[in-house]
């Protein structure tokens, strides 16, 4: 489909290089506004009424944009509008956790056509590529979409990832840390990789709770520790795309080996895995705990939710464990503060679905660390939809690619 090709690979004459950045700029804002009147689009793109109708026209022969009736009369005749169609184009984005990948296809209007889809991966998995391949294949024909409308792939992964070579130097085996290079064998048409918590980030910015808030740390606080920024209303991949690495920064000198291999950074003291491990050594000396009760002999089968229950369930050891993990966090996170002077924290993952066990000892710290004229203004709040943040942002991204006038 023309309107989505790289555009290096298209030969058209001026008036038609024209037609195609305005096309591209209708559909843009017909995804970031749903409905809009012909005559807002032809002042908004810079041309015509009668232009910009008939690019429309050319827009909904293409099966993308549909007429969605008259709208309101300011006096004269009722204006026509219009928006994209449902099953105009079509998404794939998946997220990749430590441990397994979530995958899901969205349309044009940011809605998923079918329940999202779990399956067992990791970013050293040699054949994470074929697994996000036959996932979404099974969703495609299940739900009978037209292959030649899904036009774009994005994956959100943990690690160092190149968001413009699409490169993880995270993944250990070199042969395999160009994700975008095997996606690009196995799918056609547009293809993004970034890292996990950035995507979140972006999820939270377009439709979580960072709406409206220009500058902003979104925290993916599960096995690692994740940081995401929005600044000055746009996402902040850094010079050369690892921005936001705060889980690897120096927290405790000669403390624990991180999985980076270097001692003492933040995730050794912060993460969900400290939780369990420190939740699973006092069960095994017979810490007096809810967990010791239910756990004692099979302390593999505690998990971070059965420490936040035990919390909630007013287990002092367990708030304890928790109300320590926060110290920790806040501490770290009043640094950030005083630099970026953020008005919105998120937090996300695991270890927010402590809610308020989380959110008390983390505003403590920042209280006693922070310079109250900094931090007074920073609002902190746990982000509901987490678990969708990731895979809405990739989405978001995609289609604003996809629609983007990288020529004007």
């Amino acid at each position: 489909m023309i309107l989505i090709e790289d555009i290096h690979d298209i030969d058209l004459t001026g008036n038609e290089l024209k037609n195609y950045r305005s096309k591209k700029r209708i559909l843009d804002l017909l995804y970031r506004y749903d409905t809009l009147s012909a005559t807002a689009l032809s002042k908004r793109i810079g041309v015509s009424l009668p232009k910009a109708i008939a690019l429309l026209k050319e827009l909904s022969n293409l099966n993308l944009v549909e007429s969605r009736g008259a709208g309101k009369s300011r006096g004269g005749r009722k204006p026509m509008l219009f928006g994209l169609k449902n099953d105009s184009i079509f998404v794939v984005a998946c997220e990749l956790g430590r441990f397994k990948g979530k995958i899901g296809i969205y349309d044009s209007h940011t809605q998923l056509v079918a329940p999202v889809s779990e399956f067992a991966t990791s970013v050293d998995d040699e054949e994470l590529v074929d697994k996000i391949y036959s996932n979404a294949q099974k969703i495609i024909r299940k739900n009978k979409i037209d292959d030649s409308r899904v036009l774009g792939i994005g994956l959100a992964m943990p690690g160092l990832v190149d968001e413009l070579q699409g490169i993880n130097y995270t993944i250990k085996n070199k042969a395999f840390q160009n994700v975008k290079e095997r996606l690009q064998k196995k799918f056609h048409g547009l293809v993004y990789v970034n890292n996990d918590a950035r995507m979140q980030a972006y999820g939270e910015f377009i439709f979580g709770e960072a709406i409206g808030h220009n500058n902003a740390m979104i925290i993916n606080w599960n096995w690692g520790l994740g940081l995401g920024m929005i600044l000055d209303g746009k996402l902040y991949n850094g010079a050369t795309g690892f921005a936001g690495e705060l889980s690897h920064t120096k927290f405790v000198d000669d403390g624990e080996l991180c999985i980076c291999g270097k001692r003492g950074c933040l995730e050794t003291v912060t993460s969900a895995y400290v939780l369990i491990a420190k939740a699973k050594e006092a069960i095994k000396q017979g810490k007096i705990s809810q967990l010791t009760e239910k756990f004692k002999n099979r302390e593999e089968d505690l998990g971070i939710e059965d420490i936040i229950q035990a919390a909630k369930l007013g287990d002092e050891f367990s708030i304890a464990l928790i109300n320590e993990v926060g110290l920790a966090l806040g501490k770290a996170l009043s640094k950030t503060i005083q630099l970026l002077n953020p008005d919105i924290i998120v937090l996300g993952g695991v270890v927010s679905e402590a809610n308020q066990y989380v959110l008390t000892p983390i505003q403590q710290a920042i209280n006693q660390h922070c310079l109250e004229q900094i931090s007074g203004n920073t609002k902190i709040v746990i982000s509901e939809d987490w678990k969708q943040s990731g895979l809405q942002g990739v989405t978001a991204m995609l289609f604003q690619k996809l629609f983007s006038d990288m020529y004007k």
